[in-house]
């Protein structure tokens, strides 16, 4: 269906007050470029009027609380146009227009891409092709959760539309018949460094979007009037998410911008800027801005909750830590009434599934497209749930991207990868992870954990669940030995010493499954009269590097690290800077990791092959005397 002028809008802001805002949308977004000496705003006068009518005719919210429960959402997915939402934003009152003149400064919270820093902002995006999923996750805890009747709108970009990320989200939206997500798409055909694969075909979009089973509207985009009526008639939908197809020119608006390649992420420069705001009609004055920040400082904390029941494991009893997972998570689920679970697929691998057999109506199927589970996560955590989002370890790798924005939100997302490291066995090395601790590492303030055993996977899962941060937890295929008794409790920072005496020449420091290969090299030790101290590191961000480093010179200086992963970025590179930051008098240290590209094979086969077996522990401790 095409939307046409001559329908007139059903509610809100009249066409003629539609068309000012835009207008001054358009002033906006060009002065604070040209100020800034930066920006995109051409790709902000293509937008303009699409998002004119989304702020000022169809969202419900409340300027000075934009993220209540009960307000309307929007996601810019094409982040770069940010200056015209921090433009919506003022205009709606979020704070004063004159806000817009520090665009892009570094004692502003008006950055170059919009991060939550900015009141209204939900998730930080940027990273082209992610705002659908995070938009499709405060949909669905809206929808399905909180059931509260605010509505999600996503701005995307043509360009953008290149990207996988999108069309997992339009599937994952049509299948859970998300009715209260609306994205609209500015084709105004042209992208970076040349026109856009379907430029102005907006019937190739419609197709795509048509197949999935969402209403689907084309509409010019310069056409309040039709945009307005298109917006109408998405609200009263039902059962299936909507887009409106908007054609578009960018640079509208600018005679010597429209429609004209080159103009990508350039500002007006200032020699030309009164010319460009005369064809708009020209601008008022703005009053001198006051210096005051508006930046979201306090950032809400993960709700409090009563303990879960206790671990009921028993020593010795063989349990493998992604089934712990499962238990734990239903555990939880049962004193915490916004944790959610969703799962890409493998729910009978991670154990996903004990928790979406006791509680359906908070399990969600991410199925095979883990870019847009994760921003789903990042939704569902928008909206002030607890998401634990579970794969297989090697499986977030595809999603670093979304995980990398996620930290720049300061989501308080959860993820949980399991068949880590060579321990997996047969499956062979694409199914292995190898580099998730690298990765994880590398994301500020993420917490990052390596339970060796049933008990501290229990305890693990709660404190995640009370982290006010990105968090990921690393389980291991095998089943291992319960390690620690049900009281034992797993701090973060946090290690356990699960071995020492007053002779020990050396500390073998390990995690997960090879913790457990640690243990046995002990023994094996111990009867060659050598004593070594164990350390179970569960938590390797943060560590407790001065803790850590009274335990390595209470054993003499020396170290071995024994990890189920790569060299680069794992447990061994973590321990080394915590100890070389924390001033540790080292006497000798080895780093045991994967030392090769591995194949398939007997777990055991593969701990020996790769050099991280009970022998080879031994042999490394040997080594060093």
């Amino acid at each position: 269906m095409t939307a046409t002028s001559q329908e007139a809008p059903q509610r809100g802001t009249s066409i003629e007050q539609l068309q000012e805002i835009a207008r001054r949308l358009r002033i906006h977004s060009l002065r604070a470029t040209t100020h800034a000496g930066s920006g995109h705003p051409t790709s902000c006068l293509s937008a303009a009027d699409l998002v004119a009518a989304v702020f000022f005719h169809a969202m419900r919210f409340d300027p000075q609380n934009p993220q209540a429960p009960d307000s309307d959402r929007f996601v810019l997915s094409k982040g770069h146009a940010a200056p015209v939402l921090y433009a919506a934003l003022a205009e709606a009152g979020v704070f004063p227009a004159s806000r817009l003149m520090t665009l892009r400064e570094f004692a502003s919270e008006l950055e170059g891409h919009p991060t939550p820093r900015v009141p209204g902002v939900d998730a930080a995006t940027g990273s082209l092709g992610q705002g659908l999923s995070v938009g499709a996750g405060l949909a669905l805890g809206a929808k399905y959760l909180e059931k509260k009747q605010a509505r999600v709108y996503v701005l995307l970009g043509d360009g953008e539309m290149a990207e996988g990320n999108v069309w997992e989200a339009v599937a994952f939206a049509a299948h859970y018949g998300l009715d209260n997500l609306t994205a609209l798409v500015d084709v105004n055909a042209l992208g970076q460094s040349e026109p856009t694969m379907y430029r102005h075909d907006l019937d190739a979009y419609r197709r795509r979007f048509d197949a999935h089973g969402w209403q689907t509207e084309l509409v010019d985009g310069h056409d309040l009037a039709a945009i307005v009526a298109a917006l109408d008639r998405a609200r009263s939908t039902r059962g299936r998410p909507q887009v409106i197809l908007a054609r578009t020119l960018k640079g509208k608006g600018i005679s010597f911008l429209e429609g004209r390649e080159g103009w990508h992420g350039r500002p007006v420069p200032e020699n030309q800027l009164a010319a460009a705001l005369a064809e708009l009609g020209g601008a008022p004055e703005l009053p001198a801005e006051q210096g005051h920040s508006y930046a979201r400082t306090a950032w809400p904390a993960p709700p409090d909750f009563p303990a879960p029941a206790p671990p009921t494991y028993r020593q010795g009893e063989m349990v493998a830590t992604r089934q712990a997972y499962g238990t734990a998570l239903k555990k939880l689920a049962a004193v915490h009434p916004r944790v959610v679970a969703v799962d890409g697929d493998v729910k009978n691998s991670t154990y996903a599934e004990i928790f979406a057999e006791a509680y359906p109506e908070r399990f969600f199927q991410g199925y095979i497209a883990e870019q847009n589970m994760v921003g789903v996560g990042v939704g569902l955590a928008a909206r002030g749930l607890v998401p634990f989002v579970a794969t297989f370890a090697c499986f977030l790798s595809r999603a670093y991207d979304q995980i990398r924005m996620a930290g720049i939100s300061r989501s308080h997302l959860k993820l949980v990868g399991s068949h880590c490291g060579v321990s997996i066995g047969e499956d062979g090395p694409s199914q292995m992870a190898l580099e998730d601790l690298a990765m994880f590492r590398a994301i500020p303030d993420a917490t990052v954990l390596y339970p060796a055993d049933a008990v501290a996977t229990e305890r693990l899962v709660e404190a995640m669940a009370r982290r006010p941060s990105i968090c990921f937890l690393r389980t291991t295929r095998p089943k291992t030995p319960v390690l620690y008794g049900a009281d034992e409790l797993f701090p973060i920072p946090g290690f356990k010493v699960l071995r020492q005496s007053l002779r020990d020449r050396a500390a073998v420091i390990a995690g997960g499954i090879t913790l457990h290969e640690a243990l046995r090299a002990a023994e094996r030790l111990q009867a060659k009269g050598i004593a070594v101290r164990v350390i179970d590191l569960y938590c390797l961000k943060p560590i407790d590097g001065a803790a850590l480093r009274r335990e390595v010179e209470a054993a003499g200086g020396c170290v071995v690290t024994v990890e189920d992963h790569y060299p680069e970025g794992g447990l061994g590179e973590a321990v080394a800077t915590a100890l070389l930051e924390a001033g540790t008098r080292l006497t000798a240290m080895k780093r045991l990791a994967v030392n090769g590209l591995p194949h398939s094979g007997k777990p055991e086969e593969l701990l020996e092959a790769f050099g991280i077996s009970a022998r080879r522990i031994e042999a490394a401790v040997e080594a060093l005397f």
